[in-house]
């Protein structure tokens, strides 16, 4: 009687999540629905390609910014990765929308709502998007875990038809059906705890959202000037844009070579910036940095070695410092050590 009561209890527990369920399944379906039946985004060099974007995650990204180097400096491997990623987003999608081990299938909603909390938890210009994708996948994984899918599922189907199989502990384990959990309270208690310790820590350290000053990394962009070294007649520096939104590049419109009192040099405007030779530009991941047609476009995640020519600089000792420009007003200033 009390197993009855108990499987009773799981099948509503499972009813009352099916919309979860299939919300939580379309949205990692759909990402392979966009990426490769609306349009192809697997393609390098191809406009909306999903290996620029992963790019766009690693500046502030949080414990796997390794990772993330390793491949967008490495794009084969890169794009083997994300084809590797969609497929499995389409698998783990469908197999929960149809409620197909679905407990397996919510630990893989877990697993990639991680990956997305850990990459790009610091992306959104206006409601802090991806961290609430993340956490929100996060705790969604965890309470289908827990119960399982109901009525509407193809796990309950086998269950009803008493297949061989679901009556095996490991089913309960990877599909639905009794949890086999000794002390279930304690164990929802400690895994909620867990997650509500993670959105707050992950809160805090991209946004400042749980106490200091609240931060979005996403409203400005933001370029570093490093590496800057004179090799007569050329001046090579290294640049890297680390903040601003993802889906558009900082414009830079100016660049000045100063002296130690502000004054200009020598500088390249827009009209050059947007025929910057290429062959000048040296990118080290797959979101490159390149002329546009009004200036030189910068995007989220790129990095790359620019060098100009300073030949026509009579005095070059009193080259002191190199500003850049963004078509917004903003400006960055590096000293030549």
């Amino acid at each position: 009687m009390k197993h009855t009561t108990n499987s009773r209890s799981y099948d509503l527990a499972g009813l009352y999540t099916l919309s979860l369920r299939m919300v939580i399944g379309w949205t990692y379906f759909s990402a392979f629905w966009r990426r490769l039946v609306l349009e192809n985004k697997l393609i390098p060099d191809e406009k909306g390609y999903i290996g620029e974007k992963f790019n766009h995650f690693l500046p502030n990204a949080l414990g796997i910014k390794p990772v993330i180097e390793y491949l967008v400096t490495h794009p084969d491997a890169l794009q083997r990765s994300m084809m590797i990623f969609t497929i499995i987003e389409a698998i783990v999608g469908l197999f929960i929308i149809l409620g197909f081990f679905t407990r397996l299938m919510s630990i893989g909603i877990f697993s990639l709502a991680l990956g997305i909390l850990l990459g790009s938890g610091w992306l959104g210009t206006t409601c802090l998007d991806e961290w609430q994708i993340g956490v929100l996948g996060i705790a969604g994984g965890f309470v289908l875990f827990l119960t399982g899918s109901g009525p509407y599922s193809l796990d309950h189907y086998f269950i009803r038809t008493n297949r061989k199989f679901t009556q095996k502990k490991w089913f309960c384990w990877l599909g639905s059906g009794i949890l086999p959990v000794p002390n279930l309270k304690h164990f929802v208690l400690a895994g909620s705890l867990l997650i509500f310790a993670l959105t707050l820590y992950t809160n805090q350290y991209f946004h400042g959202g749980v106490w200091g000053t609240l931060h979005n990394k996403s409203v400005k962009p933001e370029l570093e000037i490093s590496n800057i070294s004179l090799h007569h007649p050329d001046l090579q520096f290294q640049v890297y844009r680390t903040e601003g939104a993802d889906v558009y590049g900082s414009f830079v419109i100016g660049i000045h070579i100063l002296d130690k009192d502000g004054n200009i040099l020598k500088e390249w405007d827009y009209r050059q910036l947007s025929k910057f030779p290429e062959g000048n530009i040296r990118n080290q991941y797959v979101a490159k940095i390149k002329p546009g047609k009004y200036s030189l476009v910068v995007p989220l995640g790129a990095r790359a070695d620019i060098t100009v020519n300073i030949d026509d600089i009579l005095q070059k000792d009193k080259i002191h410092a190199i500003k850049l420009v963004d078509i917004s007003g903003i400006e960055w200033t590096e000293n030549i050590q």
